[in-house]
């Protein structure tokens, strides 16, 4: 695991600014609409089962806090 250090932080600041920095509002939008128009084919109906979406996630969070698994 990475810790968040400010050299990081700036790092990443600084290449968010050069992939979106010269995006106009529209075209932000643009970009945003087509990402949810992808995860809506990967996912027609996200939240309908978010129970078995955290599945995974929670077995990972049960193994490394040293639970058992159910």
């Amino acid at each position: 695991m990475l810790k968040r250090t400010k050299e990081l932080e700036d790092l990443d600041r600084r290449w968010e600014r050069h992939l979106y920095g010269e995006l106009s509002f529209h075209q932000a939008l643009g970009r945003f609409a087509a990402l949810w128009q992808q995860a809506r084919v990967l996912h027609p109906e996200p939240g309908r089962d978010w129970r078995s979406d955290l599945e995974a996630d929670l077995a990972v969070a049960r193994a490394v806090n040293g639970l058992p698994p159910a």
